[in-house]
């Protein structure tokens, strides 16, 4: 009864109009007010506040996947612990759309073996990314396997590089040259090659919070690389949060926050200019290919953090908005509401400047 009586107490403290206004609104509430009946009316209020609030222990764990990291939180009544599910989960996951895997699906469809059949995972990627080059005039392309590799940032290092060498490549890129039909690409040149790496990770995202949702868990963070993806609330009640990260001004200077900000039911996805990159001959090139050009971005846009429905849309739409730079963007984010992004950008001094989409601002808790 003590732990009853004080939570009542609070309660009443805290928010007595809404009590009241409750007790005025319903009959029956007002003929119990001068009754001992008035306290389990009371309570009744306080569990429909609680109802927000999930119950259960956070239960937490991390690993490697993908190249990169993955890490899990949520709220679970039962404290169950579903690393070893989730590691299977992200090993099937690359048996499909990791271009690091010599057998993978993408790997043999890339090698054009008559053989290959795609997979749930795969058909599901393969259809974004056709949907997010569409909507972006082909700023997101997922043919420029070719020059991610000729460039050194995949699994085969670089290759010397000229206007000819890029020119004879650029033949390969284009989304419109293949179409996934029965379950095989069919490509318009056997030499195209595809790269799921700027969608793949988002897309895990999306599949382990599937996988939770199916044992009952609705309150969960998922990180896969930077992809995150936030469902519910935490134990406290209140909204998950996240960092964005700073660009560095260069290699060694520790990892540092731009801001924080809520993800409520969205996810969020975070890509830059500043991590991969390489120096030839005093030029930055950035691992972000332009399908237009065929070289590396090269303007002002450092970083892009966009908030979406999906992990694997707010993937998509990073990469895209890194070839597209900070105007287009803008630009394109005006006329897709359902879309809102962060974008960290330099000036002409070389000053890091930032500026987001107004949905984006309702969701900064602070700006660092």
């Amino acid at each position: 009864m003590v732990k009853v009586k004080t939570i009542v107490e609070k309660f009443i403290k805290k928010d007595q109009r809404r009590v009241v206004t409750f007790y005025y609104n319903n009959d029956i509430c007002r003929k119990l007010i001068s009754m001992k009946y008035a306290l389990f009316v009371i309570i009744g209020m306080c569990f429909l506040t609680w109802g927000c609030q999930p119950k259960g222990k956070i239960v937490k764990f991390g690993g490697e996947a993908q190249g990169t990291y993955y890490a899990i939180t949520y709220v679970d009544a039962k404290e169950r612990n579903f690393q070893d599910s989730i590691d299977l989960i992200l090993k099937k996951f690359d048996s499909s759309c990791s271009i690091y895997k010599p057998n993978s699906i993408i790997s043999r469809f890339n090698n054009n073996d008559p053989t290959a059949k795609a997979d749930a995972n795969f058909t599901a990627v393969f259809n974004k990314a056709m949907e997010v080059s569409e909507k972006s005039n082909g700023a997101f392309d997922i043919t420029v396997g070719q020059l991610v590799r000729a460039w050194g940032f995949s699994i085969k290092g670089k290759i010397k590089m000229d206007p000819k060498k890029v020119d004879s490549l650029k033949q390969f890129v284009g989304y419109k040259k293949i179409k996934l039909v029965d379950g095989r690409v069919i490509k318009e040149n056997p030499n195209i090659q595809l790269d799921y790496n700027a969608l793949a990770q988002g897309y895990s995202s999306d599949v382990l919070g599937k996988f939770l949702e199916s044992k009952g868990i609705k309150n969960y963070l998922i990180d896969v690389g930077g992809e995150v993806l936030g469902r519910g609330r935490k134990p406290d009640g209140g909204i998950w949060s996240v960092g964005i990260e700073r660009p560095p001004s260069d290699s060694l200077q520790k990892q540092q926050l731009e801001a924080i900000v809520s993800l409520d039911n969205r996810a969020l996805s975070t890509s830059g200019n500043y991590r991969k990159y390489f120096i030839k001959n005093g030029v930055k090139y950035s691992h972000t290919i332009d399908p237009f050009t065929g070289y590396p971005v090269h303007h002002t846009l450092l970083a892009v953090s966009v908030l979406a429905e999906n992990s694997i849309t707010a993937d998509a739409f990073c990469t895209a908005f890194l070839v597209m730079g900070k105007e287009k963007a803008l630009e394109f984010l005006k006329h897709n509401p359902k879309l809102d992004a962060y974008l960290i950008y330099s000036d002409e001094k070389g000053t890091l400047k930032t500026q987001c989409s107004p949905g984006f601002s309702k969701i900064i808790k602070e700006q660092l």
